[in-house]
């Protein structure tokens, strides 16, 4: 067992308890800035890490490191710190406990850290359930608002119900494959290729893909999505939107391009079917949406239809392509819900409508929705728009192979058309709305939020206008999958 490998899990473990015993003797009034306190923490941990070349296996080759990995270690963790500071501005809306809730998120980042080398069913199972259970408190943390412990009791049954699947087909996969280990798996399907048609095996992959679907919120498992990301507090939505679901997509990596590659050779046309239905689902049920909460709900499920271009091609441009767009999701997503607590905070409702005169109270928030909604409808010259360009540059690469990459190209050009609709009614809103609002009083900006706006508006600029480092890295990333 090499436990020096797993040592930024143990810090980051070490660190929600502490943040837990902490609330036992700090005073209520300073307890709110035990968040910056964490975010400093994981800022150390972040900046270590950089510097950390160490590669190997523990845990009997159930936890890895490898180049794939560290790159989504890393990316955790600045969500994580971005996800902190947007707490401690949100804290003022939490009636009690804002200790645990930092605890909860750190937690919750512990279990993505976890997924990122999870190279074991087992594992992985342990890191979707410690992500999943910490969430579900987060979700219904406001106790005194009913949409909020509406929006919890959802996704505990939901998830609950996905889990169920999950570890039925885990046990599936271990009675037919004879292991758990993703890589020993792969070697067994190479040498008794009769289990390719073997309906046992298959029905557990396709029971644990459903576990995973509901973790990225993927057609037909994404009908929790929209109800609890308007439901839970804004800081649990953010962290949902960007981390779960590149925890999700990590393991589904790892499942079908190291595990089972064989059998994923020959589900192309589902993968292809599923990413086009998600694209449209998303984007047209995002149409009609006021709740900005719930729109960036449906936008995320339409977002991991266009994640999922990258997994049906099949291919390694395809896999790099997701975490350069993941990459660029993080700092949009984020960057919007910033601007939501900030506005949104002392309001009862997060309808669009309440963006009204935005421009005029705080032009640097108009700015930042702004340009992630231009981000996100994938618009020149910010992330949004390479990170699309590559999803769909690595479908048509393979259209030679199958047509229907074609019709799913065309689907997602299809899904970025519609979606400039919503995306420009928030931005309409902003600045051009016909409804008078309301306060027009400026909005105040901490230190630490600046920041976390200026790192947000940063981070779509430099993504979006100097690809290469990013892409570079992501394509040096997904080498491991094929080890």
């Amino acid at each position: 067992m090499n436990l020096s490998l797993i040592s930024l899990e143990i810090w980051v473990i070490a660190l929600g308890l502490v943040l837990m015993l902490a609330d036992l003797w700090l005073p209520e009034e300073r307890k709110r800035f035990l968040g910056y306190a964490a975010a400093a923490a994981l800022a150390t941990l972040l900046v270590t890490n950089l510097g950390d070349g160490a590669t190997g296996t523990a845990f009997n080759g159930m936890f890895v490191e490898d180049g794939l990995a560290v790159f989504f270690k890393r990316f955790f963790l600045v969500a994580a710190i971005l996800v902190l500071f947007m707490s401690v501005e949100f804290s003022d809306r939490i009636a009690s406990g804002i200790s645990e809730y930092y605890s909860l998120i750190v937690f919750a980042l512990s279990g993505m850290l976890f997924a990122a080398s999870a190279n074991n069913f087992a594992m992985l199972f342990v890191s979707i359930e410690l992500i999943t259970v910490t969430f579900y408190v987060l979700t219904s943390f406001q106790r005194g608002r009913l949409v909020s412990l509406e929006a919890g009791v959802k996704y505990l049954i939901l998830g609950a119900l996905s889990s169920a699947f999950m570890v039925y087909g885990i046990a599936l996969v271990w009675g037919m494959g004879k292991t758990m280990q993703f890589d020993q798996l792969a070697l067994n399907l190479q040498q008794h290729p009769e289990l390719l048609q073997n309906k046992i095996f298959l029905l557990g992959m396709v029971l644990v893909l459903v576990g995973l679907g509901f973790k990225i919120a993927a057609f037909p498992f994404q009908i929790w999505a929209p109800d609890v990301y308007q439901g839970a507090p804004t800081p649990t939505t953010a962290f949902l939107a960007v981390g779960s679901k590149a925890a999700g997509f990590v393991l589904l990596l790892r499942v079908l391009f190291t595990a089972i590659p064989s059998v994923t050779a020959h589900w192309a046309n589902p993968l292809i079917i599923i990413s086009g239905i998600t694209i449209l689902y998303g984007n047209l049920c995002a149409v009609p949406q006021q709740n900005l909460k719930r729109l960036l709900g449906y936008s995320s499920i339409a977002h991991a239809g266009y994640l999922l271009l990258g997994v049906a091609a099949l291919s390694a441009s395809g896999q790099a392509a997701i975490l350069y767009y993941l990459s660029g999701y993080l700092f949009t997503v984020l960057g919007a819900f910033t601007v939501i607590v900030l506005v949104m905070r002392h309001l009862d409702s997060e309808d669009i409508s309440a963006l009204a005169g935005l421009n005029q109270r705080s032009p640097l928030l108009a700015t930042t929705m702004t340009l992630a909604m231009v981000s996100l409808a994938g618009i020149p010259p910010l992330a949004g728009f390479f990170g699309k360009f590559l999803l769909l540059k690595a479908v048509i690469e393979q259209g030679a192979t199958n047509p229907g990459y074609y019709c799913l190209a065309f689907t997602a050009l299809a899904g970025v058309v519609i979606s400039l609709y919503y995306y420009f009614g928030v931005i309409r809103a902003i600045y051009w709305s016909k409804d008078a609002p309301a306060d027009l009083s400026p909005i105040l900006l901490s230190g630490p939020a600046k920041v976390t706006i200026a790192i947000c508006i940063a981070g779509m600029f430099w993504i979006g206008l100097f690809p290469n480092t990013m892409l570079n890295l992501a394509t040096a990333a997904v080498k491991s999958l094929a080890r």
